[in-house]
C-alpha cells in the first residue's frame, strides 16, 4: 500500500493517507529506458533492458528483457535501436508499471 505522510493529528500522531499508484506515461517510460543506455551507443542491450525493468519494479526483469527484445527487435540484432524503441515503450506501457 502506497502511503503518504499528511500531517500530525491530535496527540502528535502521524496521519497517513492512502495514495493511488500513478502509472508511468509513455514519455516517462521512454526516458527511463534511455537512462539505462549506459554506454550511450543509442541502442539498448539485453543487460541494459534488464536493469531498466528491474528499476521499473519487475519481479522477473531478465525475462521481461528477453520478451521485450523478442517483441521490439525488428532487425534481430539483439538490441533495441531508436527506430525500435516505440514498440518497447508500448510493450512496457501495457504491463502497467506505476511510479512508486
Amino acid at each position: 500500500m502506497n502511503m503518504a505522510r499528511k500531517g500530525v493529528g491530535k496527540n502528535c500522531d502521524i496521519i497517513y493517507v492512502k495514495q493511488e499508484p500513478i502509472p508511468y506515461t509513455m514519455e516517462q517510460l521512454r526516458g527511463m529506458f534511455w537512462r539505462y543506455d549506459t554506454n550511450r551507443d543509442g541502442r539498448l542491450s539485453r543487460k541494459e533492458l534488464k536493469e531498466a525493468f528491474n528499476c521499473l519494479g519487475s519481479s522477473i526483469p531478465g525475462w521481461r528483457a528477453h520478451r521485450a527484445l523478442n517483441r521490439a527487435d525488428d532487425n534481430g540484432d539483439g538490441y533495441i535501436s531508436e527506430e525500435e524503441v516505440d514498440e518497447l515503450v508500448s510493450y512496457a506501457f501495457k504491463l502497467g508499471y506505476v511510479v512508486k
